[in-house]
């Protein structure tokens, strides 16, 4: 073991330090300002030092690295967050975001600063199979930093908000045991309730009661599915439209399963993932005009990249089941049918993201009172104005 700024060094990190003095040679940027981002091969190895240790503050690495390259570093966004003997006060941070609003990127950006670990808070990025359908982050990015959460579900299996809940601790757990910063960040409403709320703990409904209950559905039709559900469970019933089936099922199931209405398990939430924490909470707010132009462009983008193959790969799915609402697959399964032109699925697809996007937006405006609303017009500036307020 070795020191550096009083802290201690496994052999591992040594070796890179060592790597660094043997470059030995002072680092020439001719008239322009040095800032730390621009060193190439230092920086790597520093990146390398810090994923290594993580314990070792990035200022030791920074100041003992300084010395070793012999070059003056003049302040940029890292070396002032590096230079912080503790940059962040929080335990835990959210980023919540509409589609295409630029979150995904923010927080790589801010787990890179912080050494944070992202975890999904998305819930069709939990589904193996349509990575560019769901605008998952990519296989270079995940390689970046870690990522907790994505793709670990098949496109054929109901995966459900208390699921995420379950999940979502053990990777808190996972995460915090590390001593590194979790960062969730995602678009779905209810998965941000369930890590700063709590939810109810749902009864398990078994296979067969849930084969019943859709038999029964089709068997006497909506309007009196919707009757027979107002007998069991009178306060829900009220509350969805009869043509609302996935709903209606879903309490019909609860009732038949545990004898207790989907009211009764509403109104008795469960421990919120991060109880107890202290948490940075943030909302990416984007221009409308702006979202809509970035909507149509990154569809564009995933047409071309493949989003044709997902929606063949996804095309038997049972209509019930969440996957089966990613937006763009049904609209590229009726291009590839020949029901309608490309330029008309592609729209389809585009106004779709659009219409989900407004209704995100109007969630997050409603349900996220006290979080911190940044301007992510300019992505630049995102993660600097995280690090002051976190």
């Amino acid at each position: 073991m070795s020191r550096l700024g009083g802290a201690l060094l496994e052999a591992g990190v040594v070796h890179c330090l060592n790597a660094v003095a043997a470059l030995g040679e002072t680092l020439d940027f001719g008239s322009e300002t040095a800032h730390a981002r621009d060193i190439n091969r230092p920086f790597d190895i520093i990146t390398c030092i810090l994923e290594r240790s993580a314990h070792i503050g990035a200022a030791c690495v920074i100041d003992g690295a300084h010395g070793l390259f012999r070059q003056r570093l003049e302040p940029c966004d890292f070396c002032c967050v590096a230079h912080q003997e503790n940059p962040l006060t929080t335990d835990a941070i959210l980023i919540a975001g509409t589609t295409a609003s630029g979150k995904s990127r923010a927080a790589l950006e801010l787990a890179e600063r912080v050494g944070g670990v992202i975890i999904n808070t998305d819930s069709m990025q939990v589904y193996r199979e349509p990575r560019i359908l769901t605008a998952r982050p990519s296989d270079a990015d995940m390689a970046t930093v870690p990522h907790l959460l994505y793709g670990h579900v098949p496109a054929r299996e109901a995966y459900s908000t208390g699921r995420f809940q379950s999940d979502a601790g053990h990777a808190l757990a996972e995460v915090r045991k590390t001593r590194r910063i979790p960062i969730f960040v995602g678009g779905t409403g209810l998965y941000f309730t369930a890590l700063t709320e709590g939810l109810s703990e749902m009864p398990v409904v078994p296979l067969g009661v849930r084969e019943a209950a859709r038999a029964h559905l089709e068997r006497i039709g909506n309007e009196a599915f919707h009757a027979a559900l107002a007998l069991r469970d009178p306060e829900i019933a009220a509350q969805l439209n009869p043509g609302d089936s996935q709903r209606m099922l879903r309490a019909f199931e609860v009732f038949e399963a545990s004898g207790k209405p989907l009211s009764f398990w509403q109104k008795n939430a469960g421990k919120a993932v991060l109880d107890g924490l202290r948490l940075a909470r943030f909302v990416l707010d984007v221009p409308r005009p702006m979202l809509r132009e970035r909507i149509e462009a990154r569809f564009h983008a995933m047409f071309e990249g493949g989003a044709m193959d997902e929606a063949l790969a996804l095309e038997n799915l049972d209509p019930e089941l969440p996957a089966a609402k990613i937006i763009g697959r049904r609209e590229l399964l009726a291009l590839h049918d020949g029901a309608i032109e490309k330029e008309r699925a592609i729209e389809r697809a585009v106004i779709a993201t659009r219409q989900y996007a407004k209704r995100q937006d109007t969630w997050f405006r409603n349900q996220l009172n006290g979080w911190i609303r940044l301007d992510a017009t300019d992505g630049r500036n995102i993660v600097t104005e995280m690090l002051s307020s976190a």
